[in-house]
């Protein structure tokens, strides 16, 4: 399979010596005219906008980083700036409880005009839960009270924490416009940061250089940008994050009492944290752990592949993922073996070292989910990682292997994972990897029907779904049955009964249902009209944006959609209009449809093929897609007339 170039629109701002004119960490006091205002600033119809926000990144002498963050939102709709309504800050706490962040100051108000003036109101309570994604996070959770249309919200916090070397990452994009937003960092010269800018805004104002702050010497990056419009979330796009402007600055060294240090700075230094660290590397030295685990019969199939294949359905039987995400275990592997349940690491490490016990060259491949937002190769960092997944290398082949998931398979893993790139870490090297689904995934949509004499059709639908598709079907089925037939009923707005889903002895994944509907048909004199793709045909697509493309096209899978209808008339009854077989595609055959008609006698058979042949495209596709799905749903608008002889 070939990829495609995906081109981001990133720079590292390293320390060089400029400044522009303006006041960096001056908040501005809110007038009358701010809660009176009515109209957005940026954009009409904008449910909210940010008149001010500061994210202020400070580190002391004593290793201590704060966050100071100022927020101002004016709400024009509250209806429909509910996102904003409540606000939550996440709190760290190490595993072992020795350090943690803590929440020093909050403040936070509704401002409304009233009589004549200004309404401030006060937030008076707020609560605390653990994260249900990581239970090393608290939230404190805290909502705007009396905000109604014209209100102006705003809070101030300051964390404090031991963890200088975890930076929060800062969006400057959002889905609201902002009238401005800064970013402030500023460290002691005894620790060197990289500040890693991403995306296609560029500051209005920019500040970085050397300043004698806080009692001594500091390295200062300041950046600020005004009238930043709403970040429209763009279709076909795995996480719209990765495309917005954001900042993060990571630490890379340490210059303290003439002994420097490098933190972080390769991908080789991410190996050796993780080989050292008692939560990764020593989890995969207790292989005496695993020695008796596997059953004979596995331990005896001699062909490499197949014996990895069937550990897999062993730890997939065997074991439950607890739904948490981390690159390094929680509670251990031994714990994992015997309450039978853990997180994704103590999951997938378990299956890398039975893999090993049986003399399977497995090795772990650490990554960061989709959700977790792209890995940046030229940026190593292990805080950038939360999954892991198992490596099998054979020959010249690396198999990817993923035990989360009870119906994954050998290359087939969950599209969590599927994020580009990932890192083998053997005992001796890391080793970049395209984390890709390598085949070609297929969705077959089939209809056998007959036109009965009274204008109403019976038949019998299928959809069947294959590869990768199949498993992210079995994997939704599975999670909740009903939940997912529902959405057939919500689909189609015709009666059908028989419903049946389940998987075929080939892996590939179907729901059927048999259906009699009078709505499919316009009978016009003696002849009777109807589209012969039934109810599949595409009376419209997603491919409609206006605005010019920002990201890549991404499919988890290339694929090809299948569509196949077949009609049967009554006995006396003849096809008229029959539409014409066509087919076409890109220049360089990379997307391509075909329409084609078959008859024989009074069976009419239409099938469409519909081919993606890769998984991501560069944004200059987009028109491309939009072009030919123009003309998917033109040739999918025919009709075809049926007449009595």
């Amino acid at each position: 399979m070939k990829i495609k170039l995906l081109f981001l629109s990133a720079f590292l701002c390293s320390i060089s010596f400029f400044a522009q004119k303006h006041e960096f960490l001056n908040e501005p006091k809110l007038t009358v005219e701010d809660v009176q205002n009515m109209t957005p600033s940026i954009k009409a119809d904008a449910p909210a906008e940010i008149l001010y926000r500061s994210y202020h990144y400070r580190i002391d002498y004593n290793g201590f980083m704060y966050s100071d963050v100022i927020s101002r939102i004016k709400i024009y709709d509250k209806d429909k700036a509910g996102d904003y309504l409540n606000t939550e800050i996440s709190l760290y706490e190490a595993p072992t409880g020795s350090q943690r962040e803590k929440l020093a100051s909050l403040k936070a108000y509704t401002y409304n005009f009233v009589d004549g003036k200004i309404k401030e109101t006060k937030v008076e309570k707020d609560s605390k839960f653990k994260s249900t994604e990581d239970k090393n996070y608290t939230i404190t959770k805290f909502a705007f009270p009396d905000v109604k249309n014209g209100s102006v919200i705003e809070y101030h916090y300051t964390v404090e924490t031991p963890f200088y070397w975890s930076v929060p990452k800062v969006m400057i994009e959002r889905d609201i416009p902002a009238k401005y937003i800064e970013y402030v960092f500023e460290t002691p010269k005894q620790l060197g940061y990289t500040i890693n800018y991403k995306g296609s805004l560029a500051p209005t104002f920019r500040d970085v250089q050397e300043r004698n702050i806080y009692g001594g010497d500091h390295f200062s990056y300041r950046f600020a940008y005004e009238n930043v419009p709403a970040y429209k979330e763009e279709s076909f796009v795995r996480n719209n994050d990765n495309y917005k402007t954001s900042i993060k600055a990571e630490v890379n060294s340490s210059s303290i009492n003439g002994i420097f240090t490098s933190f972080t700075v390769t991908w080789e230094d991410v190996r050796k944290r993780l080989y050292k660290n008692e939560n990764f590397g020593d989890q995969l030295k207790k292989m005496s752990a695993v020695k008796n685990i596997l059953p004979a019969e596995i331990k005896t199939i001699t062909n490499n592949v197949e014996r990895a294949d069937a550990i897999l359905k062993f730890v997939q039987k065997n074991y439950k993922w607890n739904n948490d995400l981390d690159v390094v275990t929680d509670k251990g592997i031994k714990n994992l073996i015997s309450t039978k349940i853990g997180n994704s690491a103590e999951i997938n490490l378990l299956l890398v070292m039975l893999m090993k016990d049986t003399g399977i060259k497995a090795n772990p491949i650490v990554l960061a989910t989709v959700g977790k937002g792209l890995l940046r190769s030229y940026a190593p960092s292990l805080s950038s990682l939360n999954y892991v997944i198992a490596g099998v290398e054979d020959g010249k082949n690396i198999f990817l292997y993923d035990a989360t998931s009870k119906f994954s398979s050998r290359n087939t893993i969950p599209p969590r994972a599927l994020n580009y790139l990932g890192f083998l870490m053997d005992e001796k090297e890391a080793k970049e990897l395209n984390i890709i689904y390598p085949d070609n995934s297929e969705t077959d949509l089939v209809v056998d029907a007959k036109l009965n004499t009274d204008g109403t059709f019976s038949g019998h639908f299928s959809d069947t779904d294959k590869k990768l598709y199949a498993m992210m079907a079995e994997e939704a089925y599975a999670d909740n049955k009903e939940d997912y037939q529902k959405e057939y009923k919500d689909r189609y707005k015709f009666p059908f009964k028989n419903i049946k889903s389940g998987t075929d002895e080939n892996g590939a994944f179907s729901t059927s249902f048999d259906f009699d509907s009078d709505t499919f048909v316009d009978a016009i004199g003696n002849k009777l009209v109807f589209n012969p793709l039934l109810f599949l045909y595409s009376k419209n697509h997603d491919f409609n944006q206006e605005e010019e493309r920002k990201a890549p096209l991404e499919f988890y899978s290339s694929y090809d959609r299948i569509k196949k209808v077949s009609i049967t008339l009554p006995e006396g009854y003849v096809f008229e209009n029959v539409p014409k077989s066509k087919k076409f595609r890109t220049e360089d055959n990379s997307i391509s449809y075909l329409y084609d008609v078959t008859q024989e006698g009074n069976k009419l058979t239409v099938e469409t093929t519909t081919t993606i042949d890769d998984s991501v495209f560069p944004k200059e596709y987009y028109l491309a897609f939009k072009q030919i799905f123009d003309n998917i749903t033109k040739m999918e608008g025919q009709v075809v007339t049926a007449v009595k002889k």
